[in-house]
C-alpha cells in the first residue's frame, strides 16, 4: 500500500501578525554606534576627561564670629547688670520710703539786718548783714547734721554783696531752729551799682535780693548715716530798702530747695 502522505497548509507567520513598529535602541538626535557609549568607554580606560578637571573650585569655610559673639555677650551681662542695680535701688528706696516717710526740710529768711552798707573813697562798697534763717526738719524718723564748708551769699542783679556759713549742729526729728548768720563782703567799682540800687528803690519801692546756701549734710536714718552730699536753697526776698542801721523789713520771701550729690 502505498502511504499517502498528507501535507497540511502552513501559514506565513509573517502574514499573520501585522508588522509592528521598530523602537530605536537609541534616542533621537544620537548617532548609533556598534563600539557602544563613546563616553563609558573612556571611563572604563581612564582616559575620559571631564569639563572640570583642572579648575579650582573656591570653598568657603564658615568661620564662627568669635569676637561679635563675646561683644554680645559682654553687652547683654553689662544691660542686665545695670537692671539690677537700678532694680535694688528702686527696691531700697521703696523700703526707705515706706519705713520712714521721708520730707523735705523747709527754710525761711524771718529777718534781716544790715550794719554796714557804705561806699568807700576808692569806690568800694562795704556790706555786713545779719540773716535770720529758720530750718525746720519736719521728719519723725530722720536727723540733718549739718556739716562744715557752707556758703551762703547775697545777691543784687548780678553782682554778689558778701557771703559767709552756717555752723556746724545736728537737727533732730521735728525740730525748728533759728539760726542768725553774719554775712560780709566788699564789692569794687560800686558807684554805679549803688545808683541803679537807690533808683529802683524810688522807682518800686523795693529791692530784690537773692540768698544762695550750699550746705554740706548727712542724713540719719535711725542709727545709719548717708553719705555726704548737699543742701542747695535759693530765697529771692523783697525788701523795702538796703541801708545800714535800720529795720528792713521783708516784703515777701519765697525759698526753693533741692538734693545735689
Amino acid at each position: 500500500m502505498a502511504d499517502h502522505q498528507r501535507i497540511h497548509p502552513v501559514q506565513d507567520v509573517d502574514a499573520v501578525l501585522p508588522h509592528a513598529p521598530e523602537a530605536p535602541l537609541v534616542p533621537r538626535g544620537a548617532s548609533k554606534s556598534d563600539k557602544g557609549d563613546p563616553t563609558v568607554r573612556e571611563m572604563e580606560a581612564g582616559q575620559y576627561y571631564s569639563p572640570f578637571q583642572g579648575r579650582r573650585i573656591g570653598v568657603m569655610h564658615s568661620t564662627p564670629p568669635k569676637k561679635r559673639s563675646c561683644f554680645r555677650k559682654c553687652l547683654c551681662w553689662t544691660i542686665c547688670l545695670l537692671l539690677l542695680q537700678v532694680i535694688v535701688v528702686a527696691i531700697t528706696g521703696g523700703i526707705i520710703y515706706l519705713v520712714f516717710r521721708p520730707k523735705l526740710p523747709k527754710y525761711t529768711v524771718s529777718k534781716l539786718q544790715i550794719t554796714q552798707f557804705t561806699l568807700n573813697d576808692d569806690q568800694s562798697l562795704n556790706a555786713t548783714f545779719d540773716v535770720s534763717i529758720t530750718a525746720r526738719n519736719p521728719n519723725k524718723k530722720i536727723g540733718i547734721y549739718y556739716e562744715g564748708g557752707s556758703r551762703i551769699n547775697v545777691w543784687y542783679t548780678n553782682t554778689k554783696l558778701c557771703e559767709g556759713g552756717l555752723p556746724k549742729f545736728y537737727q533732730g526729728h521735728r525740730n525748728t531752729t533759728e539760726l542768725v548768720v553774719p554775712l560780709s563782703g566788699q564789692t569794687q567799682d560800686a558807684s554805679g551799682l549803688l545808683t541803679t540800687l537807690q533808683q529802683q528803690q524810688q522807682q518800686t519801692g523795693n529791692v530784690p535780693i537773692t540768698l544762695r546756701v550750699r550746705q554740706p549734710v548727712r542724713i540719719k536714718l535711725g542709727s545709719f548715716k548717708l553719705p555726704k552730699f548737699k543742701f542747695v536753697v535759693r530765697c529771692r526776698l523783697l525788701v523795702d530798702s538796703l541801708s545800714e542801721n535800720n529795720d528792713i523789713s521783708i516784703q515777701s520771701s519765697s525759698c526753693k530747695f533741692r538734693l545735689r550729690l
